[in-house]
């Protein structure tokens, strides 16, 4: 019987924001993902909006040639009150978009519902929820964690295509707090 070989593949995953913009990157080896890396951009010391964009577009095009993603990731701006906000937004995930159509690199774009659906099962979750979520499925030490939840949620747009490939091998891993639920019951009864 021949083995065949593994197959690899690279997804990077993108949380766009005008102050701080978040990425992880995830590698998926035999149907198996493992997060590689998880960062910020840190915009706050730009005063002048294009500078940033500038910026963003220089350092998303160091991630990709750094990591070498064969997948981006990106979270789609919510619609908001506030129009001008929403204006720069969409333009710093356009700018990141663009980075990677630069490289080749194939798009898909995820609501935030979507990803936290994914993620936790639950829509309406906390960018704490879904940090911890994180955490749990991907084995992420807590010391590798950032203060900004940017970072785990460009993971989390990352690890929401991962289970859009296809249902993951179990692996004894949890994949929604109802899945953690389920399998740590004896966790659970402290909480009550």
């Amino acid at each position: 019987m021949q083995n065949t070989p593994a197959t690899e593949k690279i997804i990077l995953g993108i949380d766009p924001g005008t102050t701080i913009m978040g990425y992880g990157v995830l590698k998926v080896c035999d149907r198996k993902a493992e997060m590689v890396t998880m960062g910020v951009i840190d915009l706050r010391k730009y005063t002048d909006h294009y500078l940033k964009l500038g910026r963003i577009f220089e350092r998303m095009c160091g991630i990709i040639d750094a990591y070498l993603p064969d997948e981006l990731a990106i979270e789609a701006p919510f619609f908001g009150k506030n129009v001008q906000s929403m204006l720069k937004l969409g333009r710093a995930q356009g700018v990141a978009i663009a980075a990677a159509i630069h490289r080749d690199i194939p798009i898909t774009e995820y609501a935030p519902l979507k990803i936290k659906m994914a993620i936790t099962g639950n829509g309406q979750a906390s960018k704490e929820q879904v940090a911890d979520m994180l955490v749990r499925m991907l084995h992420i030490p807590e010391n590798s964690l950032l203060p900004f939840m940017d970072a785990t949620d460009g993971l989390a747009a990352a690890y929401c295509h991962y289970l859009q490939m296809g249902r993951p091998q179990t692996d004894g891993r949890c994949h929604s707090w109802k899945d953690f639920i389920k399998k740590n019951p004896e966790k659970i009864k402290g909480l009550k």
